[in-house]
């Protein structure tokens, strides 16, 4: 009796282990993909401020080496503004959607921020960057 229950254990805890990637696509984040050589040439507005890629430091703006998934103002020996920092409290990370609605509008995201930048305001060409920001942090 003992090894039929060990085993129906067993078999409950493999089929709740083998939902997890399941579940865990289910709740992933649905961001449309963008063309990162055409973010490339999108980033060039951004490159005065941030760099990304291989042997990225801060500048103006903080390097953008895996902003996705990253911590809001989490990038060592940058000193974030106070609004960001105010605004990372209630968003903890960057996501590929919120990155594009800052992108967008980063004063209107970010009150109190820094970035002088007015914003994309094509969808596509921040698809682009974002797609872009993810394949050069990986260089």
């Amino acid at each position: 009796m003992k090894s039929t229950s060990f085993t129906f254990t067993s078999f409950l805890v493999g089929l709740f282990l083998l939902s997890l990637p399941f579940t865990h696509q289910a709740s992933a984040e649905d961001y449309p993909i963008g063309d990162a050589a055409a973010g490339a040439k999108v980033f060039k507005k951004c490159k005065s401020c941030h760099i990304v890629g291989a042997g990225a430091k801060n500048r103006v703006g903080p390097h953008l080496n895996n902003i996705i998934g990253r911590q809001v103002g989490s990038v060592d020996g940058f000193k974030y503004s106070k609004g960001l920092m105010a605004f990372a409290a209630d968003n903890p990370v960057w996501t590929e959607t919120l990155l594009d609605a800052y992108l967008l509008n980063p004063r209107k995201v970010i009150k109190g921020g820094r970035m002088a930048f007015a914003g994309l305001r094509k969808e596509t060409d921040r698809h682009n960057v974002i797609a872009y920001l993810k394949e050069a942090s990986a260089e």
